[in-house]
């Protein structure tokens, strides 16, 4: 950590409005912001880190980043938001000791770093996690809704100017939800599920009581417990304990008809399964914001499924995520400068 009479070296190494950049800057006297906007992807949306695909740098544009880069104490964003930038910008600046990710899932491109243990003694490393809590909480009661309400039969009548003698749909006050993954995604899921008159039932890797939460049960406790859930929402991180965490087995335990919401990772499913569960009517609705592999592939039967919403990876955003990522660091930056323990480190262990 800084001490008290030493600069700070913020190096925006991700695209970044000049507004939030000067937010940055505006958390210490300390702190110096390196920017060059000329060397960053210009964003087509918001929280868009990659930036424009077109985008490229010269040669000479690509050693001034590289340079820059290289000067910095703390990175705001890893580079390119690529693993290999990371890699070689770890190796090549022995001054950095911090580096925030954009992604609240951000410590899987930090492992997929493959950086040595020294990296992660003297680096550490951060993500936002917190930023998408509640637009992905909100995703995800649109997908209950949307399963219980049948939104995708009303769209299909209302496309073929059909006019049925009635449609009867499922309540959501008096359901029960089984939410897997309690962090500040899964805490907010239960906020709201609770308002709604839900019964909330937790999964999480240790036990302990949760606001909102009826119940907490262990992850292992998952095929014991689902049976029980009207609703199935996923807001687990991708790691190697919970690839494939929702197979053919824990499918055929549920409920017939469940509802399924994954807004964590895709890789938590076992598409496959799911696609058989969703043919079948075992899984009744299914509102995918997360897959196996992205963008999902032209020919995956999910497309065209009558009971599936498709999303494009994109129930997290909205226009005020940048902000929301920005305060995050700046709240970060302020512990930094003070000697104090950071929010959000990522456990290589873990995974996230």
């Amino acid at each position: 950590m800084p001490e008290q009479t030493d600069t700070v070296r913020v190096v925006i190494a991700t695209p970044l409005s000049p507004d939030l950049c000067a937010r940055v800057a505006a958390v210490d006297p300390r702190v110096e912001v390196v920017v060059d906007q000329e060397l960053l992807p210009p964003m087509r949306h918001a929280a868009d880190f990659a930036g424009d695909p077109a985008f490229s740098r010269t040669p000479q544009q690509q050693a001034r980043f590289e340079a820059m880069i290289d000067t910095a104490e703390v990175l705001y964003g890893i580079p390119d938001v690529k693993p290999a930038a990371l890699t070689r910008t770890v190796a090549a600046n022995p001054r950095l000791r911090w580096v925030m990710t954009m992604a609240a899932g951000g410590g899987g491109q930090v492992v997929a770093a493959d950086l040595p243990d020294d990296a992660y003694r003297r680096i550490v490393f951060t993500t936002s996690a917190g930023a998408h809590g509640v637009p992905l909480a909100e995703w995800a009661l649109f997908g209950l809704f949307a399963g219980c309400k049948e939104l995708p039969r009303l769209q299909r009548q209302q496309r073929a100017h059909e006019w049925p003698t009635r449609i009867v749909g499922r309540p959501i006050q008096g359901s029960t939800v089984l939410i897997g993954g309690l962090g500040g995604i899964g805490r907010q899921v239960a906020k709201r599920c609770k308002a709604l008159g839900m019964t909330v039932l937790g999964l999480k890797r240790s036990v302990a009581p949760v606001e909102h939460v009826d119940e907490v049960h262990a992850l292992t406790d998952l095929e014991s417990i689902v049976g029980r859930a009207d609703h199935l929402v996923l807001t687990l991180p991708g790691t190697a304990e919970t690839e494939k965490l929702i197979d053919a087995r824990i499918l055929a335990a549920a409920k017939p008809g469940v509802t399924v919401v994954n807004v964590g990772r895709g890789t938590v499913i076992d598409q496959a399964a799911l696609i058989d569960a969703l043919r079948s009517g075992q899984v009744g609705f299914a509102a995918l914001d997360v897959f196996e592999r992205e963008p999902l592939e032209d020919d995956s039967p999910l497309w065209d499924l009558p009971n599936v919403l498709v999303s494009p990876h994109s129930g997290g955003l909205d226009h005020l995520e940048d902000e929301r990522i920005c305060q995050i660091f700046c709240d970060n930056l302020r512990a930094y400068l003070a000697g104090r323990p950071l929010a959000n480190v990522v456990d290589p262990a873990a995974g996230y």
